[in-house]
């Protein structure tokens, strides 16, 4: 067993752990690895096919970590997100690579969250005194307007921050109090995880990741502060990100580090480019005009033109990589394909993230949704992305899922 305290000791930023963390001890990089119950269960939902039946005859299988399956904050179905129990759940069902989304606190210290303004519904900032930072305060449901807050690590110093209980990530639009705002956990997840949790600080995570025997994906998160703010530039932000792995003496190899913004990437590329190599610009309809088109004019932006800027690496979410022919069966789609031809690497996004599929699978699925209408279908459509689109990795909710197909198919 190794003690996280120990790992951290052994990192450079060790001064800004977790307090809570101490007295945790980890498995070391041999701990057994399990699926679970749930790709099974996936599996016994498919419709007839070879697919399903290839599947299946893997359910015996030992398995394997693999850095085809990445732990999308961790393991959020049913884990407090960007925790440390959330994270150790991923380990535990073989996610090769993790993630911490990157934010900074008014200290300028850097912590996982997934937005720099999301502590309303992550965290209980509403039921404590710190609520009275919340640039938003609470306000109840009225008439057709819901209940409302806002709350930013840009307001909380770190140790402020670190005082914070994390919990799923949900809100009461219905609310009259702030502690029913607090509620609202989708019926779909559940709270049964969400008790004791722990925050992370970004190089809480580094030392966590690398004391589970996994690999590294930060995404620079966009400020919802104006930059620079108290003389802290976008450049020195994206800096930072980068001198923690320096710090903890992390090998580049290991990192993925991820933004929406281009110019995030462009930086990691011309000033720290053993990082830059592996950095991965990320994009989906709200970041680039036109993406939900087949047609390349509408895109707003040249594949190949970023391969020319030492992009190697693009993210484009699940339903921009599919469509459908004419025969109903997923294809990839024009943009898939243009990235490939630019010699691009392609990771997607997120599995598992919109629970039952029974209805379509939502924003995730929405542009093949007339072939989803059953859990089954999680596997069809990664074995699309997989085989015919030649994605390189998965961000999932629940590892696990990935992790089998991965280990079944021999990525």
């Amino acid at each position: 067993m190794t003690s996280i305290r120990l790992a951290l000791a052994a990192a450079a930023t060790a001064a800004a752990a977790v307090p809570a963390l101490a007295d945790i001890e980890l498995p070391d990089t041999a701990q057994a690895l399990t699926y679970g119950v749930r790709p099974a269960y996936l599996i016994s939902q498919m419709e007839p096919s070879p697919l399903r039946d290839e599947l299946q005859a893997c359910l015996g299988q030992t398995p394997e970590r693999t850095r085809f399956s990445i732990g999308h904050r961790g393991a959020p179905l049913q884990f407090p997100e960007h925790t440390l129990e959330s994270n150790m759940a991923a380990a535990a069902m073989g996610a090769g690579i993790l993630e911490c989304d990157v934010t900074f606190t008014a200290d300028h210290e850097l912590v996982c969250r997934h937005a720099q303004n999301d502590l309303h519904t992550t965290t209980n900032i509403l039921a404590t005194d710190l609520a009275a930072t919340c640039v938003t305060p609470f306000a109840a449901a009225s008439g057709d307007t819901p209940a409302a807050a806002e709350c930013r690590t840009s307001e909380l110093t770190l140790a402020e921050f670190l005082t914070l209980e994390p919990k799923m990530d949900a809100s009461n639009g219905a609310a009259s109090t702030a502690e029913e705002y607090l509620t609202g956990t989708a019926d779909w997840r559940t709270d049964l995880y969400a008790g004791n949790a722990t925050l992370l600080t970004h190089a809480d995570s580094i030392a966590l990741f690398d004391a589970l025997g996994a690999d590294f994906t930060p995404e620079l998160k966009s400020p919802s502060v104006e930059m620079p703010h108290d003389g802290f530039t976008q450049e020195d932000y994206a800096q930072a990100l980068i001198d923690d792995y320096v710090a903890a003496g992390i090998d580049p190899s290991r990192v993925w580090a991820q933004s929406f913004n281009l110019d995030d990437v462009l930086y990691w590329i011309g000033n720290a480019p053993e990082f830059g190599a592996q950095a991965v610009y990320l994009i989906d309809d709200s970041s680039i005009e036109g993406l939900d088109g087949n047609d390349p004019a509408t895109w707003g932006f040249d594949p190949a033109a970023l391969a020319e800027r030492g992009v190697n690496y693009v993210a484009p979410a699940i339903p921009f990589l599919l469509t459908l022919d004419d025969s109903g069966d997923f294809v990839p789609s024009a943009l898939a394909v243009a990235l490939a031809e630019a010699d691009i690497d392609i990771i997607t996004w997120t599995l598992e993230r919109s629970g039952p599929l029974a209805s379509g699978g939502g924003w995730y699925y929405h542009s093949v949704t007339e072939a989803i209408d059953n859990d089954g279908d999680y596997f069809e459509v990664l074995d699309a992305l997989a085989q015919d689109v030649g994605v390189v990795g998965v961000f999932s909710d629940w590892p696990a899922t990935v992790t089998y197909y991965a280990n079944c198919m021999g990525l």
